[in-house]
């Protein structure tokens, strides 16, 4: 990652890492989640070179497992199918990402990077060589492209039907302590706050009260929340989990295609999904963990150990 990034600064001309590079304690832009088209600082990869998309492309890589790579490929690809869709209006672009890096890489003991654009929001700070992921926000919009009632893209399909699958298994009991809300909210909670609630009520159904099948289940869709990261890294926020109690939580209709929601929460961890619109077809996607979200974890042991 630390070589990652020092190759996308050294292939960015003079003006665009002026616009890449932010000093690491600059906490407002550095904590920083934005999903929706918004301005947001850092350089765009529209404007740069193909060395140096290449260079932010395999900068991002390396904070991704290949399918979660795969699926942050298709969502920046959907924002050319969404601009057809609203007629060309707005101007969406694949090229309006925008990635930023906090600190030097190269001699820092603590720096950072940032990869955002609409629906895709990827954070990884890095402190004395440990790198602390999140948040990492996937959307989609449409989250489902049909030919013939077929899908021929649905980059977020297994969080839906994961979640659908645990909540089929969860039986009457389950499902009702499972259940928090006949409506699903407009979007996700946590939204973009630089810092998570670390507790949303109500919790929903705790993983001790499922049934063994409920209970497969529901470490499969962490499972897969984690498992875009690496492996290394994905094990080891995994080994963080270990022993906590995690809780599942959905609002909104059960049948597909209507607006809905859910939540996983436990120590230090919050998983949210939404498909907000009137048809169920625009999804958002968030892994975050609030006591440790931006390196959070990883500065308090640096400040630790240094004091």
């Amino acid at each position: 990652m630390r070589a990652a990034a020092g190759a996308l600064l050294a292939a960015l001309d003079e003006p665009a890492r002026q616009h890449a590079r932010h000093p690491f304690d600059d906490d407002a832009t550095r904590r920083w989640l934005e999903y929706r088209p918004r301005p947001r600082p850092g350089a765009c990869l529209a404007e740069l070179d193909v060395a140096a998309r290449k260079a932010a492309h395999r900068l991002l890589a390396t904070a991704l497992s290949p399918p979660a790579y795969a699926q942050a490929m298709a969502i920046i690809a959907l924002e050319e199918v969404l601009d057809r869709a609203e007629g060309w209006r707005r101007g969406r672009h694949s090229g309006d990402y925008w990635v930023a890096v906090f600190g030097d890489p190269a001699r820092d003991d603590r720096w950072a990077w940032r990869i955002e654009g609409h629906h895709l929001s990827v954070s990884m700070t890095v402190v004395d060589d440990q790198v602390s992921p999140a948040p990492i926000f996937f959307g989609a919009n449409p989250a489902t492209v049909r030919h013939a009632g077929r899908p021929v893209s649905r980059p977020l399909g297994v969080e839906e039907d994961l979640a659908h699958e645990l909540l089929d298994a969860l039986g009457p009991a389950g499902r009702a302590a499972a259940i928090v809300a006949d409506d699903a909210p407009v979007d996700i909670i946590s939204a973009t706050r630089p810092a998570a609630p670390d507790r949303i009520e109500p919790l929903g159904v705790p993983r001790d009260r499922l049934t063994p099948t409920g209970r497969a289940l529901l470490d499969q869709l962490v499972a897969l929340y984690l498992d875009r990261l690496p492996p290394e890294l994905a094990a080891r926020e995994a080994g963080r989990l270990d022993g906590g109690e995690l809780h599942f939580a959905w609002a909104g209709p059960t049948r597909r295609g209507q607006r809905h929601y859910y939540r996983v929460q436990g120590d230090d961890l919050l998983i949210e999904y939404d498909n907000t619109t009137e048809d169920g077809n625009h999804a958002h996607t968030v892994l975050r963990r609030p006591a440790s979200d931006f390196g959070a974890d990883v500065l308090a042991a640096h400040h630790a150990d240094a004091h």
